[in-house]
């Protein structure tokens, strides 16, 4: 279990009130005894001997060592020699604050420690910058910990469980979730980008790590979205009335800071967390306008950051080259045809018989254009859990695309490898077109009624 410097100096202050509790006959305060207090002085000194050993702290030991013969000389100390129990009071003070001056400044400051819990490694890209910046700072210990998350059965129930940990890049460490308890370490600061804990119907991260858990054990937790939206006039309320849900989600609720994509969306998040947390009755800092103005910060997005990063490399796949590339080596338009959930679930079999349509003209126009196809990668678990027909008619489609192999099908989870392979986007309205316009490619929607 991790101990911070400012426990231990909590344990010694804690001795410190007691000595000035003891009354003039020696007698400790209610409630303490003074093998009490030789256990809690042991404990705080073996940690130090244990943890510290590098930094010599033989002193603060000796004087917790001290403090631990004069209690046991007082405990023997009869109440009518006042004089020899005032000197011991006095002792026991020398020897504590000596210790205290020992943890405070002769013992180095603790490491910070920085735990990011992605689950989906498709939406990592909203962590990632902010973990390179504390991987390069050389006073922090950070940790990427992937943590499980369950698909939902349609009784909201926990279905399967499902781990991506192995699929992080090269270059990202990863510890595994069971190897890193954040109760025993509880670390400075916690990113986190799944705000929904419970009220999600299609998956749930693991209940350990719901926010309302992870506030418990930090000084600092992190929200940043997985998604990016479209830019809102923070006066239009009409917009903003059909965002506003992402406003009011646990993560929100419990971080105690939260990075969005822009000043104007941080407008939108303040103004309407006020309005919620009036209308649910809360009070103090949850109504203080001043207080959500510096917890919610519109810095921008990570993703962004990533973007602009990966623009400058050549990441085509071997795998895509030959879908891409003509015979005679030059290369054709790659359009990057993206599906949501948003549109199946609106549509149902309206949108499937779209698809079909949309699949069979980029089929036609396969010697000139590349179709990367891209679907949200949580269409199965979504349409398996709320609206299981449709899951097989849409399998048949992707399996059918599939084994024709006339075009990419990216399932994998680097999203902006797609948005920087392909030269327009196509398809339903979502936040990959946010991402889109910071690449300046053109972007067209489909409409299930063209």
């Amino acid at each position: 279990m991790r101990i911070k410097k400012k426990e231990l100096l909590e344990m010694i202050d804690q001795l410190i009130e007691i000595n000035t509790l003891i009354d003039k006959d020696g007698r400790f305060p209610e409630g303490v005894d003074a093998p009490e207090c030789q256990e809690l002085a042991l404990k705080l000194g073996n940690f130090i001997e244990d943890k510290y050993k590098e930094s010599n702290p033989e002193d603060i030991i000796h004087s917790l060592e001290d403090y631990c013969e004069l209690i046991y000389q007082m405990s023997l100390t009869e109440n009518e020699e006042q004089t020899k129990l005032h000197k011991l009071v006095k002792k026991v003070k020398v020897v504590l604050l000596s210790a205290r001056h020992g943890i405070e400044y002769d013992l180095p400051k603790d490491r910070k420690q920085v735990v990011f819990l992605p689950y989906k490694v498709s939406m990592w890209d909203s962590l990632e910058s902010i973990w390179m910046a504390a991987h390069r700072d050389p006073e922090v210990d950070d940790y990427v910990i992937p943590i499980p998350y369950f698909d939902r059965n349609p009784d909201g129930t926990f279905a399967e469980m499902h781990y991506e940990g192995d699929q992080y890049p090269d270059y990202v460490p990863v510890t595994n979730w069971q190897e890193y308890s954040i109760s025993d370490e509880k670390p400075e600061v916690i990113f986190i980008h799944n705000p929904y804990d419970n009220t999600n119907y299609v998956t749930s991260v693991h209940p350990s790590f719901y926010s309302s858990e992870l506030k418990k054990w930090t000084d600092e937790l992190v929200y940043i979205p997985y998604f990016v939206l479209g830019e809102i006039d923070p006066s239009n309320q009409t917009a903003i009335d059909g965002m506003k849900h992402f406003i009011t989600t646990p993560g929100v609720i419990y971080a105690d800071k939260i990075i969005v994509q822009s000043e104007d969306m941080k407008k939108i998040y303040v103004n309407e967390f006020l309005k919620f947390a009036k209308e649910m009755g809360l009070s103090g800092e949850y109504v203080d306008r001043k207080y959500q103005e510096a917890r919610i910060l519109g810095t921008g997005s990570p993703k962004f950051d990533r973007l602009k990063r990966i623009s400058k490399e050549d990441i085509i796949p071997e795998k895509w080259r030959k879908y891409i590339f003509k015979a005679d080596g030059s290369r054709k338009k790659v359009i990057l045809y993206n599906s949501s959930v948003t549109a199946l679930l609106e549509n149902n079999e309206k949108m499937i018989e779209k698809m079909k349509k949309v699949l069979q003209t980029f089929k036609e126009s396969k010697d000139e254009v590349t179709l990367l196809w891209r679907p949200h990668p949580l269409i199965q678990a979504t349409l398996t859990s709320m609206r299981p027909s449709l899951w097989n008619v849409y399998k048949e489609i992707v399996d059918k695309y599939r084994e024709e192999d006339w075009g990419i099908y990216d399932d994998g989870p680097d999203l902006d490898r797609a948005i920087v392979v392909s030269d327009a986007y196509y398809g339903d309205w979502s936040s990959v077109v946010q991402l889109y316009r910071q690449v300046k490619k053109p972007v067209m929607i489909q409409s299930v009624n063209v």
